[in-house]
């Protein structure tokens, strides 16, 4: 496994079953929105243990993946220029175009490096996910729990990360979150994986890679034009389910917001007036972590207005003499 993709030793920002502190006070102790990386600190891991499968013949794997990588770069490459195969595919001649020819070759690569993977035992990987920096301590932390004592301790998933805040950071900050799977080809484990990051964290996925992928400097990016991620989201449940487990998680906020506010109401009459005050955005963004926050401002835009419509009507209902004021 590459440096980027394993746990680095004696590392205050790494949490394991055997470190001093417990993994409550590390969350709270470490946050990815208040950790900044002067290039000493770019993650943040939580392990649960080792992973079911350790990776065997890394070496091997990244010598003979690095030379079919080059060999199909330099194949694109040859496509693009080639005039003798036509910018698009001809029914008439049942010629290929160009684009079909490309993907052909890619997709032939790509089961190669399945086959090397395979055959020297490199298959571990990671699901992909970001967060905006507003949310992402709250779903750090959710998942980071849920691998160690939750629902995804029951999986084959056995580690994760998160990236700290960039030194310049800014509102828009996305933060790229890992979790580890010891078998990226092991489709059923994979999958299983996935259900629970949908129904138990509502997560936005964007795939799963290959730490050989990493290993070997293929992104979205690479002149190879190869899939960066093992796995596309739709090639392991259909989208209809997918987008059926998210909803069934944020219904699940949903219902534990009105529990919370139903037992907020049995209190005694000396919290009415606690109960009035209006909930600050932060707490909203917190109970929906996915939440838009167009959303929210629309929330708040419409609270106002209901304010000010009380006001008004307190005054006789004038409307034109409150707009003059």
């Amino acid at each position: 496994m590459s440096t980027e993709d394993s746990q680095p030793q004696e590392y205050p920002y790494a949490w394991s079953p055997s470190s001093e502190i417990s993994l409550s006070d590390f969350l709270k102790k470490y946050k990815p929105s208040m950790v900044q990386n002067d290039g000493t600190k770019p993650w943040i891991w939580v392990a649960k243990g080792a992973p079911s499968k350790e990776d065997t013949g890394a070496d091997e794997a990244l010598e003979e993946g690095a030379k079919l990588l080059e060999t199909v770069t330099e194949r694109v490459e040859e496509i693009k220029n080639d005039a003798s195969i036509p910018a698009r595919s001809s029914k008439k001649t049942g010629a290929k175009g160009k684009k079909e020819v490309r993907e052909e070759a890619q997709a032939e690569a790509t089961e190669k490096f399945k086959q090397i993977a395979t055959k020297h035992g490199f298959v571990s990987g990671k699901w992909l996910s970001f967060a905006p920096s507003d949310k992402v301590d709250y779903i750090w932390s959710s998942l980071a729990t849920s691998l160690v004592e939750g629902p995804l301790a029951a999986t084959c998933a056995f580690s994760a990360k998160v990236a700290t805040s960039p030194a310049d950071s800014n509102t828009t900050t996305q933060h790229l979150i890992c979790l580890y799977i010891p078998d990226v080809y092991d489709k059923d484990a994979v999958t299983e994986v996935m259900k629970v990051l949908l129904r138990s964290h509502g997560m936005n996925l964007s795939g799963v890679k290959s730490n050989m992928y990493t290993a070997l400097g293929i992104d979205s990016k690479h002149p190879s034009g190869i899939p960066s991620t093992t796995w596309k989201n739709a090639a392991l449940i259909p989208d209809s389910e997918s987008k059926a487990l998210k909803e069934e998680y944020f219904n699940g906020l949903a219902e534990a917001k009105e529990a919370a506010k139903a037992a907020k109401a049995d209190k005694p009459a000396g919290d009415a007036k606690a109960k009035a005050k209006p909930q600050l955005k932060k707490k909203q963004a917190e109970a929906d972590p996915f939440g838009s926050d167009d959303e929210e401002d629309d929330e708040e835009a419409e609270r106002k207005a209901e304010i000010k419509s009380k006001k008004g009507a307190s005054k006789g209902g004038d409307e034109t003499g409150e707009g003059q004021r």
